[in-house]
């Protein structure tokens, strides 16, 4: 397991969660499978877990459980698949959103600018669109936002030019490749920090992670079970932000709804007041943790 990815949080996101022994739950980010087989080991024999995955890859860290339901597609679908196996709602629903050490680490999944690598980036390898195809076919203006949205990269018009003026010589193929393009632009000392702010806003668009977002966000008030819980890890601002707004108001764009006394309408009651973060021993052991912050809510 933690050889594939250490979790984050995971006490602290587990216990989030309440658990009721008898109970329906779902990890919607099954990875390496930490977090699964801590809510596992608080069950009885009585209780599911729904675990989904869209990386083949974290199949192969299913432990032999009669209790787990694995699932291979993107949680964006978790009403269709708690439907279909007969349930109604589900007590609880867990989401760490960052992306899995393995992924990181594996230099020919392209997810990182520190190997010479393929310019993949794709989470479901099945998936039609890498990262390579999207350097080397979006317009300039497509990129730039790409670029600005999903990275919120400085210099987003001249990284998109530098993209599109290499590309006219060369096809890029690999991560060094892009790396090479972006040389003009890399600030002096901070080269890495640009750097992933630009595979981030790749990443994200790549596997569409965004709008995945928003459709697992939409369906967990769907699924849950009045005073079921919603845990949730995220690690940029772009998805904090999305999270923070949907258990805020029940909706991705953060609109408050009032009743005619002025009382917030929301399908939710906050748990955590703040995010919880992780702890300095969390971070020296797991650097990848460092921008970690934990949500909890609780249907009404």
């Amino acid at each position: 397991m933690s050889a594939y990815h250490t979790p984050v949080l995971l006490d602290e996101s587990v216990s989030a969660l309440a658990i009721a022994p008898s109970g329906i739950y779902l990890d919607a980010t099954f990875g390496g499978g930490g977090h699964s087989r801590e809510i596992l080991s608080r069950m009885d024999q009585n209780a599911r877990l729904l675990a989904f995955d869209r990386d083949a890859d974290a199949l192969g860290n299913a432990p032999e459980d009669s209790r787990l339901i694995l699932i291979h597609n993107n949680f964006r679908f978790i009403q269709n698949y708690v439907h279909y196996h007969g349930f109604e709602y589900v007590d609880g629903i867990l989401a760490d959103l960052g992306v899995s050490s393995h992924q990181f680490d594996t230099e020919e999944r392209g997810f990182s600018f520190r190997f010479d690598a393929q310019l993949d980036m794709r989470m479901n390898q099945s998936a039609r669109i890498t990262a390579a195809d999207i350097v080397n076919s979006y317009a300039p203006e497509k990129l730039m936002w790409v670029m600005s949205n999903y990275g919120e990269v400085e210099n987003s018009k001249r990284v998109a030019q530098l993209i599109c003026k290499y590309r006219e010589e060369t096809a890029i193929k690999t991560t060094t490749d892009l790396n090479k393009a972006l040389e003009p632009v890399l600030p002096k000392f901070a080269e890495h920090k640009y750097l992933a702010k630009v595979y981030q806003a790749l990443r994200i668009e790549v596997n569409g992670e965004m709008k995945a977002l928003e459709g697992f966000l939409d369906d967990t008030v769907k699924v849950l079970r009045p005073g079921g819980r919603l845990v949730v890890i995220t690690y940029h601002s772009l998805e904090d932000r999305m999270v923070k707004n949907f258990m805020r108001s029940g909706t991705i764009d953060g609109v408050v709804e009032k009743d005619f006394y002025g009382n917030i309408s929301s399908p939710f009651k906050a748990i955590t007041k703040k995010p919880l973060v992780p702890g300095e021993d969390e971070i020296s052991g797991n650097t990848r943790a460092r921008s970690a912050k934990l949500r909890v809510v609780e249907k009404k």
